[in-house]
């Protein structure tokens, strides 16, 4: 039995609904582009404000802190689009690229702190959130709280929805490709 390889695209703005097409015009005016992972979601009518209330919502980590989360787990995930587009990211919010090839193998040398949440995020992610109880002292240990703990989780969870997606869907990377490990 042979299997045809299924193939996906990104929807046009005229075959999503409405309110997918507003949130497209604020995405574009905020990004300066519609990126495709969220043009993606669009094919869903509910999908895409759904993930960007998740993406968006209030949490107790810092902006670099949220990209260790997202680079690690998308690296570990093995998802090029969202290393790509978080290498950009990341870069925007003070890492240098080696700093971020760093955070993608999930030893950081430069900081203490973001080096126990990395290793947090990879044994959370690896081990389906059965980290082991050395990950998670650490992790408390370098500072951290139970409200930051269940903010990894979720950030975990947001990122794995993206890696998720991109990894069935496999549709064009639309930021510069992210350096192999």
């Amino acid at each position: 039995m042979t299997t045809t390889k299924v193939t996906f695209r990104i929807p046009e703005r005229e075959e999503v609904s409405t309110n997918n097409q507003a949130i497209f015009n604020t995405l574009e005016k905020q990004i300066g582009f519609l990126p495709n992972v969220y043009a993606y979601f669009a094919k869903n009518d509910t999908a895409l404000a759904d993930y960007l209330a998740l993406q968006n919502r209030k949490t107790t980590l810092t902006a670099k802190e949220k990209e260790v989360v997202n680079l690690v787990t998308s690296q570990l995930n093995q998802c090029k689009y969202c290393q790509s587009a978080h290498t950009v990211i990341g870069q925007l919010h003070g890492f240098s690229k080696e700093q971020i090839l760093a955070i993608r193998k999930g030893t950081i040398d430069f900081n203490d702190k973001l080096d126990a949440l990395a290793k947090f995020t990879t044994a959370v992610v690896n081990n389906r959130g059965k980290a082991s109880q050395e990950a998670i002292h650490t992790f408390f240990e370098a500072g951290y709280d139970e409200a930051n703990m269940i903010d990894v989780v979720m950030m975990i969870g947001d990122k794995i929805i993206s890696n998720y997606i991109h990894n069935l869907a496999n549709f064009e990377i639309d930021f510069p490709l992210a350096e192999e490990l």
